[in-house]
């Protein structure tokens, strides 16, 4: 039986967070990057803050190894179901789940986001970013449009220079933009045409609201 866990600072879902393993071997055509825990728990927090974890129906899109997942159920989400074309990071994501205890509140679906068809009440997602030329190039856009029929709310990564065109696209499906959070996000040697040990890449995270 999962064990109730109250996170009550940031700090402390950060930590917890930590605990959570990256993928363990990065499919390129999947543009698979680990969400970073100090990104994580800031977005998470907000979003907690802002009353769209806590007692709410969450799914994470794309979850990877379930780092959105297992945070939003440490906030007290009442449901939470991480979904991911990966099968090995979704059996990843599970095996951790049980290892902290709260596998009893998620779901994992290993399946592709636009074969989804539940609902929730906020969706958190980071999409692939479409910075390399690869098969799913345009896959943002499926989890910008799926995120929209999924939930009300959705909390939505981006590299900061799409900055406006996500902003159009999200008003097309009727969405309004409510908050930003912009974040460097780091980039380690991942592939083979991978120059660098590391690159940051700035971000924004958008809360888009479902207009009535």
């Amino acid at each position: 039986m999962s064990k109730k866990i109250t996170i009550t600072k940031k700090r402390h879902l950060e930590m917890m967070l930590q605990q959570i393993p990256p993928h363990k071997s990065p499919k390129v055509h999947l543009e698979q990057y680990t969400t970073p825990s100090n990104i994580a728990s800031d977005i998470l927090w907000n979003a907690y803050s802002l009353g769209d974890i806590k007692d709410k129906k969450v799914v994470d899109l794309g979850c990877g190894t379930g780092i959105f997942t297992i945070g939003s159920v440490l906030l007290g989400a009442s449901e939470v179901a991480g979904v991911d074309i990966d099968h090995e990071s979704v059996e990843i994501a599970r095996t951790q789940a049980s290892k902290m205890g709260v596998k009893d509140n998620i779901e994992f679906i290993s399946k592709d986001i636009q074969d989804f068809t539940g609902n929730a009440d906020t969706v958190i997602q980071n999409p692939p970013f479409g910075a390399q030329k690869v098969k799913r190039k345009e896959a943002d856009r499926i989890f910008m449009t799926k995120s929209m029929e999924i939930a009300p709310v959705v909390y939505s990564f981006h590299i900061l220079e799409t900055e406006s065109f996500v902003e159009r696209f999200f008003n097309k499906l009727g969405g309004c933009i409510t908050h930003k959070f912009s974040y460097s996000f780091p980039i380690p040697r991942t592939y083979h045409f991978h120059e660098k040990e590391k690159i940051d890449i700035d971000v924004i995270v958008l809360r888009i609201q479902k207009e009535e």
